[in-house]
């Protein structure tokens, strides 16, 4: 899709403006006519930061997918597990209720998968209800009845902390999605070489696209789903977006997070840290590879000054996975 920002015009900002103002955001009228004006940037930058997105005021495919998301609540249409996804906010609640029951639901990401139809099946039949995976008025009047506890942690996050002592040991064998997903040609270069240092330690890399192929960011982590990867690793080095030092983000919003996927980052920042001599940082960040992958994943910004060296980069990467999968995470 196309990127909206700042001068921008036209139904689509006013679009935006209108899923905004619902939302509770406010838009200065004189722009509520679709023009793209600082109080509508405001409103973007607003909306980004309490959704854990990147906060550039850019309406790009993130910012536009979750917008939609945001304006749902449960019980405003009839879920089941169906192909596309459900997708949305009542979708999050959703689950976040069936793991406050100690049904697992899994990740709340606000995707209606599989794993979510289980648990609703389950919480379904332990009330005595037709097991029909179908969220409409009876099986949310039950949710009513029994007011689940929405103020303590996620029971999904506890589950996942838990699951690291179940992962694999050792590098060798494990299948690593790679994502070159910075433009230019210094992200491959870093991808290639960390695909050829993964396999140099026994380990199965995939690189999820080609130098000329353009799948959406849905496509890519669809296809590290699909690989069955143990984790993935996206690599973003951009020589317009300079940090302080490396930054290392996995899954997470203010409301749920990924244990694992934050201690990969942890590791991989360490090693770059390292490698550099510059101090890096991990953060929490709802983009698109983060969530809808099924394994500990993480976006990797190496804060390149002047000429990019991929192999230390890539060297980085590898001995920070090397590290995650030698104690099990």
């Amino acid at each position: 899709m196309r990127i909206y920002r700042l001068g921008d015009a036209g139904p689509e900002i006013h679009d935006i403006q209108q899923r905004l103002t619902a939302l509770g955001i406010p838009v200065d009228p004189a722009e509520l006519e679709g023009r793209f004006g600082p109080s509508t940037d405001t409103a973007v930058r607003g909306f980004q930061a309490g959704r854990s997105l990147r906060v550039d005021g850019l309406v790009g495919p993130d910012t536009w997918h979750q917008l939609v998301e945001a304006g749902w609540s449960l019980g405003d249409r009839t879920l089941y597990l169906r192909q596309p996804s459900f997708r949305g906010d009542d979708v999050r609640a959703l689950q976040r209720r069936l793991n406050a029951l100690g049904f697992d639901a899994g990740r709340e990401d606000g995707f209606l998968g599989p794993q979510t139809d289980r648990a609703l099946r389950e919480f379904q039949r332990n009330v005595g209800q037709e097991p029909d995976g179908i969220v409409g008025p009876d099986t949310l009047a039950a949710f009513d009845r029994l007011r689940p506890s929405l103020d303590s942690p996620s029971r999904a996050v506890v589950r996942e902390a838990e699951s690291i002592r179940g992962l694999q040991a050792g590098l060798a064998g494990a299948v690593v999605a790679i994502d070159p997903a910075g433009e230019g040609d210094d992200s491959f270069a870093v991808a290639t070489m960390l695909a050829d240092e993964l396999g140099r330690l026994g380990a199965k890399p995939a690189v999820l696209r080609g130098v000329d192929e353009r799948p959406t960011a849905s496509d890519r982590a669809r296809a590290a789903n699909d690989v069955g990867a143990a984790a993935c690793v996206s690599i973003h080095v951009d020589r317009d977006r300079v940090t302080a030092g490396p930054v290392c983000f996995s899954f997470g919003n203010t409301s749920t997070h990924s244990p694992m996927g934050m201690r990969l980052a942890q590791l991989i920042v360490e090693e770059l840290a390292l490698t550099f001599g510059t101090a890096g940082t991990t953060e929490r960040l709802a983009a698109t590879m983060l969530r809808e992958t099924r394994m500990p994943a993480v976006q990797v910004e190496p804060a390149v000054h002047g000429e990019v060296d991929p192999l230390l980069i890539a060297r980085a990467i590898a001995a920070g996975l090397a590290r995650f999968f030698a104690a099990g995470g």
